[in-house]
């Protein structure tokens, strides 16, 4: 009999899809801006995989280089060298709004009275289509499909009344979520939504000042940690340092559960609360809610282990690295064709079999969203000698899709929205399945905090798009 690999390709269709991740730099010194944006998107490079850019600031010229494709892959050398300043921003992208084509690769530049402005956004404007259509009757013209240029355009039209003054008008016309960087002439600024839906940090190497979406990308570079950027909070930077306008009179922190969950890197800090310790929390409480007699435990990389080591702290279960995962697919993989995928061909992940041969497993994953990866990876370590599986999930079922910037299915795919945890155990094919609670999440991020969990729960910190942002416009 021939020793076959099983293997099953992790689809990302049915994950849910990364946002996107913003840096920014600016010094008064002579430094290499465009390098240091360089690593510092490298480092979120796990928040969007489809686009990579950087704009560059020099004596006042803002130069933008942005393509498809990986960081690495969009810039080299040469490319770097040639992009001189002392202040720039960045962008990795995976497109939420607009779609993913190279017209809608960020960070966006545009010429104004203001002189040239560039700008890079995470998140989703809910109200963004209702002010598109203002602005386009007014007579702006759009050049992309993505919301960003919609705050661009708003920034454009205050702008006789100065940068600072323009960006808070514009920011108190849209809805949604929002960790936005900007680059102008001599400044740079963070702007951050009034519910803190996406994350956005402070960091400082020198005497520069940074921006970006995780603590991670200051680690990269060696910069400090200062703070988040506070919900409904403005940061300027220029060459007199820092400072801050509070746009927003009522904020209040609910920043994404599933940053914590999947999204964030496990090294990242975001508002106060370490990454990795949550999600190996998330495996102690899943544990306490789902016991399940077993003898390994095995977390789908990469997210999954913590909570799958987390999960076998408190059970006393051994855990097992179960599962290879191949780290060099790049977004040109080519997709092995059906007649190959009958074949079982190595692609993705690959499990020891050594480990899993006639073992009780408990699986662990973040999430189950469609639930054909679950059912796939479910069959794939039965294939692989299993004598049981049973099927944990790291966060609550999630039954409603998100409008803040996450590429998520529609509720009627969603399959944890019409099917009861007994339909989808058999539907994955685990002997068993279990979920976190939404009160076990909130108990490993902190219940002194809230989270947006809309998700979970369909209530969402931000309503449907508001005629509020119609009345400014016409003002």
């Amino acid at each position: 009999m021939k020793n076959i690999q099983y293997t099953v390709e992790h689809e990302d269709v049915d994950k849910f899809k990364e946002e996107c991740g913003v840096f920014g730099i600016f010094s008064t010194s002579k430094i290499d801006a465009a390098q240091l944006t360089y690593y510092g998107l490298y480092a979120l490079q796990h928040r969007g995989q489809e686009s990579a850019g950087i704009a560059v600031c020099n004596d006042g010229k803002i130069d933008v280089y942005k393509e498809m494709g990986l960081v690495a892959d969009v810039f080299n050398t040469e490319i770097l060298n040639s992009m001189v300043g002392n202040s720039a921003i960045g962008h990795v992208r995976y497109s939420t709004t607009g779609g993913s084509t190279a017209l809608n690769a960020q960070p966006i530049i545009s010429n104004f009275k203001l002189g040239s402005i560039a700008i890079a956004h995470n998140g989703n404007l809910v109200n963004a289509d209702v002010i598109r259509e203002l602005l386009e009757d007014g007579g702006t013209m759009f050049h992309t499909s993505i919301d960003t240029e919609v705050v661009l355009n708003l920034i454009a039209r205050g702008a006789k009344k100065g940068i600072e003054n323009a960006v808070v008008d514009a920011i108190q016309a849209v809805k949604g979520s929002y960790a936005l960087v900007i680059l102008t002439k001599d400044k740079l600024i963070g702007v951050r939504d009034p519910n803190g839906i996406r994350p956005l940090c402070i960091g400082k190497l020198d005497d520069s000042y940074i921006l970006c979406s995780e603590s991670c990308a200051l680690d990269t570079i060696g910069a400090e940690f200062v703070r988040d950027v506070n919900p409904g909070e403005i940061v300027i930077v220029d060459k007199d340092g820092l400072r801050s306008i509070n746009f927003a009179e009522r904020t209040k922190c609910e920043t994404c559960s599933f940053e914590y969950i999947y999204f964030a890197r496990p090294d990242s800090v975001i508002d106060g609360i370490d990454v990795y310790k949550s999600r190996e929390l998330a495996g102690e409480e899943l544990y306490k809610s789902s016991p399940v007699e077993a003898d390994i435990v095995i977390g789908v990389p990469d997210s999954g282990i913590p909570a799958a080591l987390g999960y076998s702290k408190a059970s006393g279960i051994p855990y097992s690295l179960g599962l290879i995962k191949n780290k060099y697919i790049g977004r040109t993989f080519i997709s092995p064709t059906q007649e190959l995928r009958e074949k079982a061909v190595s692609v993705k992940l690959n499990p020891v079999k050594s480990l899993i041969e006639g073992k009780r497993v408990v699986l662990i994953d973040d999430s189950i969203v469609r639930g054909t990866t679950s059912k796939k990876l479910v069959d794939l370590i039965r294939k692989a000698g299993a004598k049981e599986v049973h099927f944990r999930v790291s966060s609550p079922i999630v039954k409603f899709p998100c409008y803040f910037g996450i590429d998520t299915a529609y509720r009627s795919e969603l399959i944890g929205a019409h099917k009861t945890v007994e339909e989808i155990s058999d539907f994955i094919g685990a002997d068993s399945v279990g979920y976190l609670s939404i009160e076990a999440l909130l108990k490993t991020l902190g219940k002194d905090k809230k989270f947006c969990l809309g998700c979970f729960s369909g209530i969402y910190p931000v309503s449907a798009p508001m005629e509020a942002a119609k009345d400014r416009l016409e003002d």
